[in-house]
């Protein structure tokens, strides 16, 4: 179990030091598969802090350019979320008859038992499509995508194709916030980052592995197997750990780097969140109090820019 924590360490790390440090927590803790939980958080946090230098160092695209990539994959992700069931369901071909996710005929395609208004795909498909060509680098593939989720929000023209899907209801974004996909500004937002990002050579763009989406897989065969809704309290839970854990991922790279290119994906999430709150304050899934909220969707961007200039001063000064 000890060589999974070396996983979060970049490959070169692995080849020069992994058989050291698999050595050190071997004779510090002997008989034991897996070392204290203290012990796992300061591994984790050193490898997280390796792939970041690792990141800036790489001088292939300028930071602001791995920014807005990184934006689009979030914005991307945050799409998806409330659609992972569904899109797992479709895949499969399985009818969730009562357990389809709350909008109105969801669930229910041509080889389904139900309604008779039927959809042929899943909303869902847009943002997996956009989230897969922008992890391969290939944003002129994910600009359609995210124009099409454009599209799907701002008309009524495609019931037959993805029905009410993401049009009536509430989706669950994270951190309280409710939006569809006819509030265009995540849509609109990814779709102007994907454009960007398909203008400014494309071929610049970091290429990542197919193995990136085996936490989406997951998510969708947890979502999809267990029924649970995006507007369930396990979800939203689960969901904002991951958010929290990503927040402080985020926090280690630019304390280590001074790098500035996290804060582009971390205030575009905000940016879109803070939008849906402004527009309908009365919506919010109460799941916290609402001052925290807004709290949570705030503070992480002075902190980080603080933590940036803090690490770039003491740069200058050593």
């Amino acid at each position: 179990m000890n060589r999974l924590l070396l996983a979060v360490y970049p490959e070169p790390t692995r080849s020069r030091q992994g058989e050291e440090v698999l050595a050190c927590l071997s004779e510090a803790y002997p008989g034991r598969s897996w070392p204290p939980p203290r012990e796992v958080a300061a591994l984790v946090r050193a490898g997280v802090q390796a792939r970041a230098r690792a990141v800036v160092d790489d001088t292939a695209r300028p930071w602001w350019l791995d920014g807005i990539h990184l934006a689009a994959l979030a914005l991307a992700a945050l799409a998806l979320v409330p659609y992972l069931q569904d899109v797992w369901h479709w895949a499969l071909h399985i009818d969730p008859g009562q357990h389809a996710i709350a909008f109105r005929f969801s669930g229910w395609y041509p080889w389904a038992e139900g309604p008779t208004r039927i959809r042929l795909l899943p909303y869902g498909l847009l943002p997996l499509g956009c989230l897969i060509a922008l992890l391969r680098g290939r944003a002129w593939i994910a600009l359609p995508a995210a124009a099409a989720m454009i599209w799907a929000g701002a008309t009524t023209h495609g019931r037959t194709l993805f029905g009410d899907e993401g049009k009536a209801g509430l989706s669950y974004y994270g951190l309280g916030t409710p939006i569809t996909a006819r509030d265009l500004a995540l849509s609109g937002t990814l779709c102007a980052a994907c454009a960007v990002l398909a203008l400014c050579r494309p071929g610049r763009l970091r290429r990542r592995s197919y193995r990136w989406l085996a936490p989406v897989v997951l998510a969708m065969f947890v979502a999809g197997g267990l029924h649970i809704i995006s507007v369930s309290p396990t979800f939203q839970r689960g969901l904002f750990v991951i958010e929290v854990a990503a927040l402080l991922g985020v926090w280690a790279a630019t304390a280590a780097t001074g790098d500035h290119r996290w804060l582009i994906p971390v205030a575009a999430v905000a940016l879109v969140r803070t939008q849906a709150i402004v527009v309908r304050p009365d919506a919010f899934m109460q799941s916290f109090p609402d001052l925290v909220v807004l709290i949570l969707l705030i503070a992480p961007l002075p902190a980080l820019a603080i933590t940036a200039q803090r690490r770039q001063g003491q740069a200058l000064a050593e």
